[in-house]
């Protein structure tokens, strides 16, 4: 294999077989470092999303030193992450919220999502069709209000806990119908391939 660059362009010669074929691979450079198939984001677009959570984060702190011994309750934690559930998924996947993510996410009439742009614009694009990483922005949040406005945050929290609750119960009852049509449908052929069995033995008979 020999490699050189001309122009910018990065030219890879590789030889398969016993050396009797060559195939030559050009790949693309631009003045950052970045080949042409790489994202079009910079390690210091993610540092800067890592630089504001932790910012936001430190704030949090600073505001809870006056809220008492625990500002939050262990007992809270699990209603804050259903909570957390519910509002990550609700930003970044519900058509509903569809408009959050519009600036930074093209979404395809397949499904697919694919972050907008460059640099700090997709970076943000692809925390948003992430939703472990919205997750994290809205634990965040939500424990942020917990320790601000405790009365408003109780209210928040249950309103997310019970549509979280709803998701599941509505998952559960479609899968619940999915197993009841599908053992119906196969008791319905396994009648239909015994009533042509029993035809078949008739005929035979005659």
């Amino acid at each position: 294999m020999r490699t050189s660059s001309i122009a910018g362009q990065t030219s890879v010669r590789r030889l398969t077989g016993a050396g009797s074929h060559a195939r030559t691979v050009h790949r693309s450079d631009d003045h950052d470092g970045r080949h042409a198939d790489d994202p079009p984001v910079r390690s210091a677009d993610y540092a800067a999303l890592s630089a504001g959570w932790g910012a936001a984060l430190g704030t949090l702190l600073l505001a809870s030193r006056d809220k008492g011994d625990e500002p939050v309750r262990p007992a809270e934690i699990v209603p804050l992450g259903v909570a957390t559930f519910a509002l990550s998924k609700l930003v970044s996947k519900e058509k509903v919220d569809k408009w959050v993510r519009e600036p930074f996410v093209e979404e395809q009439p397949n499904g697919e999502r694919v972050p907008k742009g460059e640099n700090l614009r997709y970076a943000v694009g692809e925390l948003l069709t992430c939703t472990r990483c919205v997750g994290t922005w809205s634990a965040l949040a939500l424990v942020a209000l917990r320790v601000t406005r405790p009365r408003e945050a109780r209210v928040v929290s249950a309103v997310l806990g019970a549509s979280a609750v709803n998701d599941w119960a509505q998952a559960g009852f479609n899968w619940v119908c999915a197993k009841s049509n599908a053992a119906q449908s196969g008791a319905s052929e396994a009648e239909s391939r015994a009533d042509r069995l029993a035809r078949a033995a008739a005929r035979f008979e005659r």
